[in-house]
């Protein structure tokens, strides 16, 4: 990528603004490609406090400079930076790839290695950093055979309820607590036409504690110690067979689930024992009825923060 990344990184606060850059790439042929194209900062917490060294940015294509290119058909891609060090930033691509695993309906994602070439008055010298996008949600949803909600205020309830368990668990599982369906904190709603329900898809996974960013912390009106402390999210369910389908899911995808860390040529040898042992709690978790009540029912606590919704740092 080419262009002004002095202006565009210090671009974090207000409406975000775009710059003029350029990508270029070399294909499996040896042909180089080189794509005009508009990029800005994008997201709340991770560009506006000013805590990352490169902000997620926004990748905007036109249509007619992608024909025949890698990025044909593409338009706004998300593109997530390293905020904090690439280990933490992989271990959010995997979450992904984990979600991948459990259900098609789930944002996919694609590992780059990027080369920044500042052009700024006061260019700086960039060594080749990690980054990875995120699909399109329109893609997303026409690669499901549907298409995007824009109806606002949504309950959990609407979604049917094996989606809405299948959703809730991952989130369960990596130790993610900031999400709602009501104030689309996190999740993305797409229905299969306008008389279907709407399934809910998650995405931006950082404050999970799977991925333990330094950064991270649990919202103070859920009385959580740590982003790592897990604590399940849906609504109050009573009878714990409804989640029997679930569990039975999960517990399918135990062995890809614990392969595709265990197995990385890319995560650290820490963080692949770390992951491990969260999964590990996770499934004794999982297969323990005792615990697993205690756990999936804590919404129904009186005195709990189950009910509490997320709104995050909407305007």
């Amino acid at each position: 990528m080419k262009g002004d990344f002095d202006k565009l990184f210090k671009d974090t606060k207000g409406e975000p603004q775009y710059f003029d850059f350029s990508l270029s790439y070399v294909d499996n042929s040896q042909k180089q490609s080189e794509i005009p194209l508009k990029v800005r900062t994008r997201g709340h917490f991770r560009r506006e406090m000013n805590i990352c060294t490169f902000p997620p940015l926004l990748l905007n294509f036109s249509k007619e400079t992608v024909l025949n290119t890698l990025f044909q058909n593409q338009d706004k891609l998300k593109l997530v930076m390293p905020c904090k060090g690439e280990k933490y930033l992989l271990r959010e691509f995997y979450v992904y790839k984990l979600y991948n695993l459990i259900t098609d309906q789930s944002f996919k994602v694609r590992l780059v290695r990027l080369t920044l070439e500042d052009l700024s008055s006061k260019a700086k010298d960039f060594e080749p950093i990690l980054g990875f996008l995120i699909e399109e949600e329109e893609q997303m949803a026409t690669r499901n055979q549907m298409s995007s909600v824009a109806q606002e205020l949504i309950r959990p309830e609407s979604i049917p309820m094996e989606d809405f368990l299948r959703m809730s668990v991952f989130q369960y599982l990596i130790g993610n607590t900031d999400w709602s369906i009501q104030y689309r904190q996190n999740i993305k709603l797409m229905h299969a036409d306008k008389a279907s329900l709407p399934i809910a898809v998650p995405y931006d996974f950082d404050h999970a504690g799977m991925v333990e960013a330094p950064y991270a912390k649990p919202a103070p009106e859920l009385e959580m110690l740590s982003v790592t402390e897990r604590r399940y999210r849906g609504y109050c369910i009573e009878d714990m067979q409804v989640f029997d389908q679930t569990i039975a899911l999960y517990n399918s995808k135990k062995e890809s689930i614990y392969s595709l860390f265990s197995e990385s040529s890319l995560l650290d040898e820490k963080t692949i024992k770390s992951s491990t042992k969260y999964l590990d709690s996770f499934f004794a978790t999982l297969n323990n009825p005792k615990k697993l009540k205690s756990e999936f029912q804590y919404p129904c606590l009186e005195d709990g923060t189950g009910n509490v919704v997320i709104k995050g740092l909407k305007k």
